[in-house]
């Protein structure tokens, strides 16, 4: 949706420096942008808003999804915030402020009733009310907020939308990316870990870190009881976790593209990314559907049989050579890492992604945690093998770890071409619900080449063709056919390498 920014100099004028964090996001938010430094909000288009001096600033670059949104900061009192993501119960909580409160909306934007939130717990401390606000979101957001006297920043529980923050060289700052941290001098940055809040002390000149309450599930520590009750718990059949689990992928998917007129689709032709395409088909929103691959990759000759048998629009990046060369540079400075599975993975994206804006969207989703929620991977298989039902604490694990296996990746190379990636598998509601199914239900046995037994038996029921409910994982990188090229062809050319380490002194490649 956006890209946030702060920064705070100790004794240091900052306007051009936040300026300058705000230019090199503003892919990010190409619609306008807004800043607060020293007491003082300009909103405008970027290239035309004059900065005042003072040391500590915060900035915004808007992506207008639905028309609604507004340029940030937003202020009530003392207050000032700038948000970056979705909250899927704004309506809710809409109602309930008002009903519970008496403060006025000025915005039809879903990120003011954070504002309002935050507004309602305020008691003259930042901490202690941000924590109040985080159990009432349901949403893939990062936030900051400021009362003139704490600078606090947080990001969701699950770590969808990136945020990253360093202090070096008498300059604190945080950002939706880190290259523009590193545009100011920050060169180490931190990932802020899901579910944390960064609390700055303005009077001290210090950070430090909060873990906020567990939003997952099983994570909350049982109850003394609960721990030494020694009575098996009963295992609800199969069709009970199906029928949950059936309502609870629609609803998600239908929240993620509530106000939309026409959304894009991650396409593989696999079970996951069919699945989305079959709801929001069903939901009656303009579905087109998005692949990349080379001339003959699986994933291409899958995506054209399963688009022609739904009647839905396809659009396909075929990739070679020459296009790998190209855009290796371009995600690389998406993902901001070296790491050569993330950049197989991340030109996917980026090309479906830079295809998607071309074509006018502004939001696609993907099926992104289908596989650590309900078993896809392979190596899963040998687990469940080796562990029965413990191998639960792995895909558990995974799920803790995908911000920066996956999500911070996925959501870079789309925001690239300014488009914000939605991710309905992660919902909330279904990892609460989905680790809690056992893994007998996900893995049938240790034979089971297909896996994810539970969630196909769903996509099935909601009218995905058999022959791509039985279709057998593949990684993107491999589906498409980049990992091949990038490995066997385009890595080995020492001339290009060392070009590419030359571009990226903030990467070590």
């Amino acid at each position: 949706m956006c890209a946030i920014t702060g920064i705070i100099g100790i004794g240091e004028n900052i306007n051009t420096k936040l300026y300058d964090m705000l230019m090199t996001l503003k892919h990010r938010g190409p619609d306008s942008s807004g800043v607060y430094v020293d007491g003082t909000i300009s909103r405008g288009k970027l290239e035309e808003l004059t900065l005042p001096e003072g040391n500590l600033g915060l900035g915004h670059n808007l992506l207008s999804i639905v028309g609604s949104e507004v340029a940030q900061p937003l202020k009530h009192d003392e207050i000032i915030l700038i948000c970056n993501g979705e909250i899927y119960n704004y309506s809710q909580l809409y109602s309930e402020i008002v009903r519970e409160s008496n403060y006025i909306f000025k915005t039809n934007s879903d990120s003011e009733i954070v504002l309002a939130l935050i507004n309602q717990y305020y008691n003259g401390s930042l901490s202690p009310c941000i924590m109040k606000v985080m159990e009432r979101l349901d949403g893939d957001y990062a936030f900051a907020a400021y009362d003139g006297k704490d600078l606090v920043a947080v990001r969701d529980p699950l770590g969808v939308k990136p945020l990253y923050y360093g202090n070096e060289n008498g300059i604190f700052g945080f950002a939706s990316e880190k290259k523009a941290l590193w545009k100011v001098g920050i060169n180490e940055t931190i990932s802020l870990p899901p579910n944390s809040m960064l609390y700055y002390q303005k009077t001290a000149s210090s950070h430090e870190l909060v873990t906020l309450p567990p939003r997952l599930s099983w994570k909350a520590d049982p109850s003394p009881e609960e721990s030494r009750s020694e009575i098996t718990p009963i295992i609800p059949d199969k069709n009970h976790f199906k029928k949950i689990l059936k309502d609870l992928i629609q609803e998600s998917v239908q929240k993620r593209i509530r106000g939309l007129d026409k959304v894009g689709i991650l396409f593989s032709g696999g079970v996951d990314s069919t699945l989305l395409a079959v709801i929001c088909k069903n939901l009656g929103v303009e579905t087109d559907l998005y692949a990349v691959g080379s001339a003959n990759s699986t994933d291409l000759i899958f995506a054209r049989e399963v688009a022609s048998d739904m009647d839905l629009p396809l659009y396909i990046q075929r990739v070679d050579e020459d296009i790998v060369r190209e855009c290796t540079p371009l995600v690389l400075n998406a993902i901001e890492e070296w790491n050569v599975m993330k950049l197989g993975v991340g030109m996917t994206g980026y090309l479906a992604a830079k295809l998607a804006h071309e074509n006018g969207e502004r939001v696609m989703l993907s099926g992104q945690g289908a596989d650590e929620l309900f078993g896809g991977y392979h190596r899963y298989l040998d687990l469940y093998h080796q562990k029965g039902e413990e191998a639960q604490e792995d895909l558990k694990g995974d799920v803790e770890n995908l911000y920066h296996v996956n999500l911070e990746r996925d959501d870079k190379v789309c925001m690239a071409s300014s488009v914000e990636l939605r991710v309905p598998y992660l919902d909330l509601q279904i990892i609460n619900m989905a680790m809690n199914i056992p893994m007998t239900y996900k893995i049938s046995s240790p034979d089971d080449k297909m896996r994810k037994c539970i969630l196909r038996e769903v996509a099935s029921q909601l009218g995905v063709p058999p022959e791509i409910v039985k279709r057998p994982k593949k990684a993107a990188q491999y589906g498409s056919g980049i990992h091949k090229i990038l490995r066997k062809r385009v890595l080995k050319d020492q001339e290009y390498m060392g070009q590419l380490k030359k571009s990226f002194k903030f990467i070590d490649i």
